[in-house]
Order: C-alpha cells, then structure tokens, then sequence
C-alpha cells in the first residue's frame, strides 16, 4: 500500500460533521477508494460547563472549521475529497496539501482518547474577580477569587466576615460572577 498520511482540510464553518459524513459515505460506497481513503475524524474534547446553575458535559471541537483525513495523497483522492460540498481546500503552503506531522496528530488522537476518560473543568472565574456567593452559609456575600482549583471545581474567594478578610474554598457552581 502507497504512504498513507493525516491531512488537514478545512470547511465551512460548521460543516465539519456534514463534511466528515460524506467523506466516510464516499469511503463505504467506492471499494477502489476505501484503500485510499481509509479515515476521517473531527477532533472534539468533552468540556464541562455550568448553564442555569447544573454541571453539563458539552463536545467542543478541538479544531472549529476543519477535519482530518487519513489518506494516500494522489490526483484522484485530492480531487475527490476537494469536490466533497462544505470542503474549502487542503491545509499547506503552497500548492501541495501538507501532511500533519506524526507527534501533532498523536497528541490530537491522544487528546480525543483521553477526552473519553475524563473531562477537562472549566471554571468561567480568574483570579481576582469579584464574585457573588449563591449557595450555602455565605449566601449573599461579596469576594474576591484568590485561586481556582480546576482538578476539584473549587474556588478560593476572600470574604469580608466581622470586617476582617476570611479565604474559604467554595464550589464553583455556587457562585456568580460580576
């Protein structure tokens, strides 16, 4: 078999699902090209957000506006995949499409395995924004972040109690943001 490579191909944004469906359609449906065209992947990481309070897991895509193709680079593969609809061009300079180098597309996959595991926390709080507490005995205090803990979905917040500065360490979903 011929050197097969990752290929970056860019995409209207928010085709990249039509166009990896067509790609892998094209795949099933053409025996001559599925040894040509072996893989086609959207890379996404599962994120955790906070929407009207709750923890959701949402699926972001790691690249917005492209996909990868696993494929042997010829006339008619290039043709093919650039004649798919919602496909702009190949990524590389120049003329030639330019394959992905081998450690960046192992961390993309690995990125995608691991994202299968665990979900990465993202806390919509910085350090020293002023924040509100909603929950819990500190209902309706004012402080200000001193250190998000990503790995356990706390913050630090200093708090005025008695007139004197007091740290305590809260879930993030029990705060609100200014």
């Amino acid at each position: 078999m011929a050197d097969t490579r990752w290929y970056a191909v860019q995409t209207y944004s928010g085709h990249e699902n039509k166009v990896q469906k067509l790609i892998q359609r094209r795949i099933e449906e053409e025996p001559e090209e599925a040894e040509e065209l072996l893989d086609v992947i959207v890379p996404t990481q599962e994120v955790l957000e906070i929407r009207n309070g709750k923890r959701v897991t949402v699926t972001r895509r790691l690249y917005p506006g492209y996909v990868l193709v696993h494929m042997v680079l010829n006339q008619r593969t290039s043709h093919a995949i650039n004649n798919i609809q919602g496909v702009i061009k190949f990524v590389g300079s120049g003329k030639a499409p330019q394959p992905l180098r081998e450690e960046e597309i192992n961390k993309i996959l690995g990125v995608e395995i691991e994202s299968e595991d665990s979900t990465q926390e993202e806390i919509p709080f910085h350090i020293d924004q002023v924040v509100e507490v909603t929950k819990g005995p500190f209902t309706d205090f004012s402080g200000t972040v001193q250190e998000v803990y990503p790995d356990k979905g706390k913050v630090k917040v200093e708090v005025s109690l008695f007139g004197r500065p007091t740290s305590v360490e809260l879930d993030y979903t029990d705060l609100k943001g200014y």
